[in-house]
């Protein structure tokens, strides 16, 4: 039992003398939940696990500081004061604040000698998770740059299954925030220092142990799928993490499966190509003249050659030329908009970008010439017949004027243009499918699928948008659902979300498949989509040998050889990239890892449990109990406002910064509303131009 301190030992003074007797006094201190009883004893100090005391702490920090700071640097050679110290640090770091003064203060480096201290090494593990988890990205990115102390104690200890397990969740968090972006190329110096093969291939190793902990599989599975974008040549280059990711996807929990299908997307992005084809009649034209093989025709006439793609294709460029001749007589742009509106909706290469030519008699050569139109190239003529159209006022006018607007925004890939001509001419006309079709294009999946999806039920619709909006339908629907399941829990909203895009994708597929010419150059992505979609969805059921996709595989190599003989092959898209990875290594995976995908099936990853702290396994580890510990039955402050989620499960519940996401108990509140939640003034000054329309003060 720690001997009791009275107040005047207790009490504060200017210089933050250490007792002599302070040493001795903690060796009284059994196990390291009694020896952090006896600091925050000792000094003094909140109750650290609410939201109350971590206010008391910014009030005292300077003061806490400093105490803290002298005790650890008297103790520096008794373990039992260095690791309740750290402990004391880990705690306080739960507060966003707090934890930014203390990293600026030095924090990693107080920490990182307990790790070569063999009775203080598990404890500085632990410490360094728990700061990890509740730490921002500087804060992460900070400690990620001890990487290479981490590996080496891999090494050393390599029978040592809690420093294996600690090491790769603080990795997991701390290399997280800094190869786990989107929106920015890492520091290729940061990267370097990291060594990422031997982060990853010293993870992929302890996957395999019989021992592996779930805490450790699902952050060892984070730190590979967070690895995948910019660390694509490291994953690579080690093929055991490719083969792994495709084997979770057999794992009998949908959300590992679409985590892991996100990695792979991911791992592909970087040496993928975008769809997009320039299309030149011309090659279409040859290929007719030479002849389709065999096999391709009778796979067209099955499905009817005067409803092909080449057909409508060929068919409907020929009358767009005529069409333009005819304008070069008559300059009727009105006649030559309704006839362009008519091919736009019928096929979507009927717009051949010609123009006007003349011989030049002093060269011989062919040159552009003025034909007093208001346009020189052909696809121009698109704007200015839009005009001639919309001012004829006819509500069928009105609607070809629409489609006319939109198709030439989306010829000079202006999509958004395309998006805002296509909003306004809905609320005309909720009928005109072509306008849903120019909404679905956008990079904005939600709103993309939710526009297709009405338009699909449009009354104005031909086979060419209908199958067109299909297609976007899939791609939307297929990226939302792999989206929503990656950290859903079954039955919250996101995990029934997902579930139904992922199906919705699977059915939309289906029906493009069977509706659509097999010549129309979708047809690949498409069925590309509609593979991944049934493995995400199906994964367990399947064969080692994907049997029961056959079919769609056998399509696939026609749909290929069709738009390559066409002059138009399939490139590889990130889509195709993901298939083709998948399928290939499959049944190798499947084999090669289907012990440990069977063991970890039988975790449960996604539980409160599997987020914890892990119980460590020697009494004096006890510490990890109190570092995990926050009373989240701590009164609410005044108006009952707990608006924001919490961290984590095991997390304080802090509220929020309403701009920037940082949790802290000394958040100000808004002086107009009471229940918006800023870090500073800044913060609030950030938010204020979309929080002013819902501020009562603002009224």
């Amino acid at each position: 039992m720690p001997p009791k301190h009275t107040k005047q030992r207790r009490s504060t003074n200017t210089q933050y003398k250490i007792p002599a007797t302070f040493a001795h006094d903690i060796e009284n201190a059994e196990g390291w939940n009694a020896i952090v009883e006896f600091l925050c004893d000792f000094f003094d100090l909140p109750d650290l696990t609410t939201r109350s005391g971590l206010k008391k702490a910014h009030a005292r920090f300077n003061e806490i500081s400093k105490k803290l700071d002298a005790a650890y640097t008297k103790g520096n050679d008794n373990e039992k004061i260095m690791g309740g110290i750290v402990g004391i640090w880990a705690k306080m770091s739960a507060d966003a604040l707090l934890r930014d003064k203390l990293f600026k203060a030095g924090l990693v480096s107080k920490m990182m000698p307990l790790l070569d201290i063999p009775s203080t090494r598990h404890i500085g593990l632990q410490a360094l998770s728990t700061v990890t988890h509740h730490g921002g990205v500087a804060a992460r990115q900070e400690i990620a740059k001890q990487t290479p102390v981490l590996l080496r104690l891999m090494e050393e200890f390599p029978d040592d299954d809690k420093i294996a397990e600690l090491a790769i969740v603080v990795m997991c968090h701390a290399i997280g925030a800094v190869v786990d972006i989107s929106d920015e190329v890492p520091d290729p110096k940061l990267l370097e220092t990291l060594d990422m093969r031997t982060v990853l291939k010293m993870t992929i190793d302890n996957f395999r142990k019989p021992n592996a902990s779930a805490f450790l599989m699902s952050h060892g599975l984070g730190l590979l799928t967070g690895s995948t974008l910019h660390c694509y040549k490291e994953c690579k280059a080690l093929p055991p993490v490719s083969s792994f990711l495709v084997a979770c996807m057999r794992s009998e929990e949908i959300t590992t499966r679409c985590n892991v299908l996100a990695g792979i997307l991911r791992l592909n992005l970087a040496e993928s190509e975008p769809d997009m084809r320039y299309y030149d009649p011309r090659l279409l034209m040859e290929a007719v003249q030479r002849r389709f093989p065999q096999e391709l025709v009778d796979v067209m006439v099955e499905y009817g050659f005067e409803r092909c793609d080449t057909t409508l294709t060929l068919r409907s460029s020929n009358e767009f030329q005529k069409a333009m001749q005819a304008c070069l007589h008559d300059k009727d742009l009105y006649k030559l908009g309704k006839k362009t509106a008519e091919l736009i909706v019928r096929t979507e290469f009927a717009i051949v970008n010609g123009m006007y030519q003349a011989v030049n008699e002093r060269t011989g050569q062919l040159e552009v010439v003025d034909v007093g139109l208001p346009f020189k190239m052909w696809a121009d003529s698109l704007s200015h017949c839009a005009r001639a159209v919309r001012a004829k006022g006819d509500k069928s006018d009105l609607d070809d004027a629409d489609v006319l607007e939109i198709k030439w925004y989306i010829i000079k890939q202006r999509i958004p243009d395309a998006i805002k001509v296509a909003n306004k001419a809905l609320e005309r006309n909720p009928q005109l499918a072509y306008a849903y079709y120019a909404i679905g294009l956008g990079s904005d999946s939600e709103n993309g699928l939710r526009a297709v999806k009405k338009g699909l039920k449009a009354k104005q619709i031909t086979p060419f948008v209908r199958n067109y909006m299909l297609w976007r339908a899939v791609e939307h629907a297929g990226n939302l659902g792999v989206s929503r399941l990656q950290e859903a829990t079954a039955g919250d909203r996101d995990y029934n979300e997902g579930m139904a895009f992922l199906m919705s994708s699977c059915e939309d597929a289906k029906r493009f498949i069977a509706e659509a010419p097999p010549d129309t150059r979708n047809m690949s992505a498409i069925l590309n989509w509609y593979v991944i979609c049934s493995i995400a969805t199906r994964g367990p059921e399947l064969s080692p040998d994907l049997r029961e996709l056959n079919d769609a595989f056998k399509k696939i190599a026609l749909a290929d050889k069709m738009q390559t003989f066409i002059g138009l092959p399939p490139k590889n898209t990130q889509i195709r990239l993901t298939r083709e990875l998948i399928v290939k290594q499959w049944p190798m995976a499947v084999k090669s890892w289907g012990e440990v995908i069977a063991r970890v099936d039988k975790m449960d990853l996604t539980s409160e449990s599997a987020h914890r702290l892990p119980t460590p396994a020697k009494a004096e580890d006890d510490l990890a109990t109190w570092l995990e510990n926050m009373n989240v039955e701590d009164a609410p402050e005044e108006g009952g406002h707990r608006a924001h989620p919490k961290i984590m499960p095991t997390a304080v519940e802090l509220y929020r910064c309403s701009y920037c996401g940082n949790p802290s108990a000394i958040l100000k509140k808004c002086g107009g509303c009471g229940k918006m939640r800023y870090c500073d003034s800044g913060c609030q000054k950030l938010h204020w131009s979309d929080h002013k329309r819902t501020c009562k003060g603002s009224d």
